[in-house]
């Protein structure tokens, strides 16, 4: 089994460590267009190789597309392509982007729709490039693939065989409900992450204050704003409608709290954070 890797930073590295640690890759084969980036990846161990995209893809059983979606999204029909050069066969090309519906759009028509499974890896830290890449970094979390009555049944069977190798639990849902659900639980965090960090950068000129009055709730709370614009700034953007809801509803939120603080109403306050308890029911 030779995996080509397409994006050699978080994502893409942690996972070659792992398909090649366990054995479901003989050979990692990796693509980086970063020349920093790729001697790093070779030099560190995360491929076996690099090459060129088009190379890649011609050699390898299974391309995954760990780039930001932005690039995903123009690449993903690239491969396609190529895989019609050669005939479609057996080959099979998985992405790990955060959102689903461009992707899917992009691709419906295709010939070779039927070799792409859409994934996504929900696991992950704020950290980016290949310096980030870490073993275990996929374990006991969970993976969604989208659409998988569009892919072919032994594509499909390829990619849950290589994110069981990664001991992760698989989800399925359609593209349309993926984007609504990341929205909610991932990319809103990230917003507000940003938000809270500019927040206090703007207002606490001092950094050392930041740094020694921080606590750990802080540091918890803004640690997303860490997080590499080239990564997020395509997937609000394509996004943009679930993410503006969800902002709107956190909107209010923040304006019940600030009415109940403004107002010292205590038992609002207490209600409100009583109803947000009810998390621990569901995040321990």
């Amino acid at each position: 089994m030779k995996v080509g890797i397409v994006g050699l930073g978080l994502i893409g590295g942690s996972m070659a460590i792992d398909l090649k640690r366990r054995g479901f890759a003989d050979e990692i084969i990796g693509v980086e267009a970063d020349a920093v980036n790729a001697a790093a990846a070779l030099k560190i161990g995360l491929v076996d190789r690099v090459a060129q995209l088009q190379d890649c893809i011609g050699e390898s059983d299974l391309i995954v597309l760990a780039v930001p979606v932005g690039a995903a999204v123009r690449m993903l029909p690239m491969v396609l392509d190529r895989f019609s050069e050669l005939g479609c066969g057996t080959k099979v090309v998985m992405d790990v982007c955060s959102t689903k519906e461009q992707l899917a759009r992009a691709v419906k028509y295709h010939p070779c729709r039927r070799q792409y499974v859409a994934s996504h890896p929900m696991a992950g830290t704020e950290y980016s490039g290949p310096w980030a890449a870490m073993p275990g970094l996929f374990d006991a979390h969970a993976c969604i693939i989208c659409d998988s009555e569009e892919s072919a049944p032994k594509a499909v069977r390829m990619v849950e065989s290589l994110y069981e190798s990664l001991n992760m639990r698989t989800i399925y849902m359609n593209s349309s409900n993926h984007d609504v659900h990341t929205a909610y639980v991932s990319h809103i965090s990230h917003v507000t992450s940003f938000a809270l960090a500019l927040t206090v950068l703007d207002k606490e000129k001092d950094e050392k204050h930041i740094f020694d009055l921080a606590s750990g709730g802080f540091s918890s709370t803004v640690r997303l704003a860490k997080s590499s614009p080239d990564m997020w700034t395509p997937i609000l953007s394509q996004n943009r409608e679930n993410v503006l809801h969800v902002m709107d509803t956190y909107i209010e939120k923040m304006l019940a709290f600030r009415q109940a603080i403004d107002e010292g109403d205590e038992e609002a306050v207490r209600g409100l954070i009583e109803d947000a308890n009810r998390i621990r029911r569901i995040i321990r």
